[in-house]
């Protein structure tokens, strides 16, 4: 397989005029050549923090509070995911992932709640167990939760918040299990920032009231930190100080809860980018390879011998035509209607018919 247009390239996303050549999956290199498409090459996105089983409540719980909303156990998310069978939770999540796929996500970082049976089910929904459009390419890292034995099948450990529970048993069984371990920190307050910091985690996601003393840990320790700020903002909790900790660690973006927004990484990518004021390539690599980065996979950017996850935009779209700076064009303006083609694993998964 070739793809021809302009492939924004490497880690800095450099225009280059040519063709991205895929053989078994991977990249294997970029032609620079004159071609006639007028196709916007990039990574696939990395949604590097998600809970997709909040499919089964898209916009409910207007007006409540972050703890009203999803505080274990008995947040109206969790609530909800109680009453629900468990056919209609994949059903839901089936067709978050198909959305997502749509969109340009190949891969997404999951807290996924309900324990093995929670982890189960999402792995079902891939699968597309009890759904009538089939299973899906793109790919989950799957932190579970609710249960320590969720490890045995989960790819790692997504603690809600060092408040909600005592951590430090589950914590070392990941570090055992060579798994990763992420937690909740600095959502609602700054109160629980420190003791999830203790625990040594892989990564930290939210982290909207990071204080000066937090800000001089994660520079000292370079934990990585997943940012959600349209979710913050739904749920009335602030926005992450978004500049300052790119700063200092690695940042990467996700779109959090279904239930309150969309897993739209372009809509995600425009927010951030319009807060924080930072360079569009820095909030593109958020978006790519920067939670490919916290996940440990070889993706998340255009260069050969990475994973050839990519995504094809129609640059002569109505909405992306007359673009004098590509990367400041996809990450500002461009949507699911300029996508042309996605590309997970080698293979064409956008438009696939279904």
């Amino acid at each position: 397989m070739h793809l021809e247009g302009t492939a924004l390239v490497g880690p800095h996303f450099e225009p280059v005029e040519g063709r991205v050549v895929v053989a078994d999956g991977e990249i294997v290199r970029v032609e620079e050549a004159s071609v006639e498409s007028d196709a916007v090459i990039l990574p696939a996105f990395v949604n590097a923090h998600t809970h997709i089983g909040d499919s089964i409540a898209k916009e409910a719980g207007e007006g409540l509070s972050l703890d009203e909303l999803v505080a274990p156990p008995d947040g109206l998310k969790h609530r909800l995911l109680r009453a629900a069978d468990r056919g209609e939770k994949v059903a839901a999540m089936a067709r978050t992932l198909r959305y997502m796929e749509s969109t340009g996500t190949g891969t997404f970082l999951e807290f996924r709640e309900g324990g093995v049976e929670g982890v189960r089910a999402l792995r079902d929904a891939l699968a597309g167990e009890g759904v009538s459009f089939g299973g899906r390419a793109i790919d989950a890292v799957v932190f579970g939760r609710d249960d320590p034995d969720v490890l045995s099948v989960a790819d790692g450990y997504g603690a809600s918040g060092a408040r909600d529970a005592d951590f430090d048993a589950v914590r070392a069984a990941a570090r055992d299990a060579g798994k990763p371990f992420g937690i909740h920190a600095g959502e609602r307050d700054a109160a629980d920032v420190n003791p999830a910091m203790d625990l040594d985690p892989d990564f930290l996601v939210h982290m909207v009231h990071a204080e000066p003393i937090h800000l001089e840990r994660l520079a000292d320790r370079g934990t990585p930190v997943v940012v959600c700020p349209r979710s913050n903002l739904v749920t009335n909790v602030g926005v992450p100080p978004i500049r300052e900790l790119a700063e200092r660690t690695t940042v990467a973006l996700g779109t959090d809860n279904v239930m309150t927004d969309s897993p739209s990484m372009f809509r995600e990518m425009e927010f951030a980018a319009k807060l924080a004021d930072l360079p569009a390539r820095e909030v593109l690599r958020m978006a790519t390879v920067n939670g490919a980065e916290i996940a440990g996979l070889n993706r998340g950017v255009v260069e050969p011998g990475a994973d050839a996850d990519l995504l094809v935009l129609d640059g002569d779209s109505d909405n992306l035509a007359g673009a004098r700076d590509l990367a400041r064009a996809v990450v500002r303006r461009a949507g699911q209607a300029d996508v042309s083609r996605v590309v997970i694993g080698g293979e064409t998964v956008v438009p696939r018919g279904d």
